[in-house]
């Protein structure tokens, strides 16, 4: 696909917003990911025209981020976490599962086009291992039946939501968001769930505090 006018125009609104023009260089490879599917070298080489850097530093930023793509990604990018704790939890058995029941390894997409599947290292959410990710939004406490399940609902066009955020849109919806074009969905589901606020309730019950700003300084 060629990058439309109104697709340069978005990009350069993107570089406008920073006081550095190469400050926007991150969203503006997460729009071209919106409109190409994977980073292109015509995106490469539109970007760094804009930004007036070379090709050579944006292909060095795009290739260093797990998050920009240079192979077409499916519908829904469905990342297994199976770093330390996630994969004793069960990560691992459900990458492995996933594997087989897909037919595809790790970042490659089935023949419907329709999930990319990856293992992606640790999503801060530990305290909801095993997680999974369906396009950067948490799906907590999985389970290798309750994965494939995802995965099939996804290929059949059912609405999926996320353990803790909104329902689940397209990769290139997605990539779009964080190219920082909204979609509105920013409120829609919960953003916390009881695992990680079982901190907060305890200091309710105990009546606990932070400090207020100074008085640490002041002991």
């Amino acid at each position: 696909m060629t990058l439309t006018q109104e697709n340069l125009s978005e990009l350069r609104e993107i570089a406008a917003r920073y006081p550095e023009a190469r400050s926007g260089l991150l969203p503006m490879l997460h729009l071209v990911q919106s409109i190409e599917g994977r980073i292109t070298p015509e995106g490469i080489e539109v970007c760094a025209e804009i930004l007036d850097i070379s090709a050579a530093e944006v292909s060095g930023v795009a290739t260093f981020y797990t998050m920009y793509k240079r192979r077409p990604v499916g519908d829904y990018h469905v990342g297994v976490c199976t770093n330390t704790l996630c994969a004793v939890m069960g990560g691992d058995a459900i990458f492995d599962k996933l594997k087989c029941h897909l037919d595809v390894g790790n970042d490659e997409t089935t023949e419907d086009g329709k999930i990319t599947l990856e293992h992606v290292e640790c999503n801060a959410a530990c305290d909801y291992a095993p997680v999974m990710m369906v396009n950067w939004e948490f799906m907590d406490n999985m389970t290798p039946e309750s994965a494939v399940e995802l995965v099939d609902d996804l290929r059949e066009g059912k609405e999926v939501r996320s353990t803790r955020g909104p329902r689940i849109v397209t990769w290139r919806e997605a990539e779009r968001v964080l190219a920082g074009f909204p979609d509105d969905l920013a409120d829609e589901g919960p953003a916390a769930g009881p695992a990680s606020l079982v901190g907060l309730e305890i200091a309710r019950e105990n009546g606990w505090t932070a400090p207020e700003a100074g008085q640490e300084e002041s002991k």
